[in-house]
């Protein structure tokens, strides 16, 4: 049964009559008769009780009329959201985030889809990559955007590098390290390291830069995935943090934080990546998700983006 029929039974029941009721669907009367007839001989069941001045609904007929008006009611709340969706006025996203894109990249993608699109629902979840690879397995998450230097390629995933990131190591203002214009990489270590969770690559090669010896990862008094917090830690501690040179640009302007010179530890960057399951194809919200990011980190990447940087 066509939805279009389905008008025409329920345009006969309101008016009770055929010549006004094929008027309304726009049919010569003769035709509408016909789609009356057929719906009857479809359903297998008289509908209307045909009088010289009306037509009325039998039994039959109401219970189909009744039922008929909720699917049309169901039908254009179909149609009209199809077209918010299309739209991108409503809909649903939900995606990860590592620490240092949470602190950089997602704040003005939220921004645009509060201002832009109210109706669509967001989730974000942030983490590290490990846990958020579990989840976008899951199919809970529609992609994730992290530090891909410790995500093994896989044959299920697609990994679509958008910014590298620089890094240093980041102080109180007043800090007593400050007291010299640079410094080394041991000398860190009496005031103990904060850090996100970095890969264990990235853990071996300062351990061996600060003389820990082969094989020694870099201890660290604090791990946390939560930048806010150990920049936080930072403020109020003798701490010192490891954190991408983005995440900490705004508070390094407004003098809370310093930026390290340390001379015996070559440039560190975090390679940030969206990535997704392969063979799936983003929903309109999540590509426009990814498509603003990936704009963002252009900007990122770009000279002098980065402002208040010691």
């Amino acid at each position: 049964m066509d939805l279009k029929r389905l008008k025409h039974l329920v345009a006969l029941a309101d008016t009770r009559n055929f010549g006004r009721a094929a008027t309304q669907c726009h049919l010569t009367q003769s035709a509408f008769s016909r789609s009356i007839q057929a719906a009857e001989h479809e359903m297998g069941l008289q509908l209307f009780d045909r009088g010289t001045v009306e037509a009325t609904c039998t039994d039959a007929g109401e219970f189909v009329v009744e039922r008929a008006r909720k699917l049309l009611f169901e039908n254009r709340c179909l149609e009209r959201d199809v077209s918010l969706y299309r739209e991108r006025l409503i809909g649903d996203l939900s995606f990860g985030v590592g620490p240092y894109p949470a602190a950089t990249m997602v704040p003005p993608l939220l921004t645009e889809i509060r201002t832009h699109h109210p109706g669509v629902r967001v989730r974000v979840e942030v983490n590290n990559a490990d846990y958020l690879a579990a989840h976008l397995r899951a199919e809970e998450l529609d992609f994730y955007l992290a530090d891909v230097r410790n995500v093994v390629a896989a044959a299920d995933l697609r990994i679509v590098r958008v910014a590298r990131l620089s890094g240093g190591f980041y102080v109180r203002s007043g800090h007593p390290l400050l007291a010299h214009a640079s410094t080394t990489a041991a000398s860190l270590l009496p005031f103990g390291i904060a850090s996100v969770r970095v890969p264990e690559v990235v853990q071996l090669g300062l351990g061996a830069l600060m003389g820990l010896g082969e094989g020694k990862r870099l201890p660290l008094a604090v791990e946390c995935d939560d930048l806010s917090l150990l920049k936080s830690l930072a403020m109020s501690t003798d701490t010192v943090i490891g954190c991408v040179d983005a995440g900490s640009a705004q508070d390094v302007a407004q003098k809370r934080l310093v930026r390290l010179q340390v001379v015996d530890i070559p440039p560190q960057f975090a390679d940030m990546a969206i990535v997704s399951l392969k063979g799936r194809s983003y929903a309109l919200m999540a590509q426009f998700a990814v498509d603003f990011i990936a704009r963002q980190a252009i900007e990122l990447g770009r000279p002098g983006a980065i402002s208040g940087l010691g």
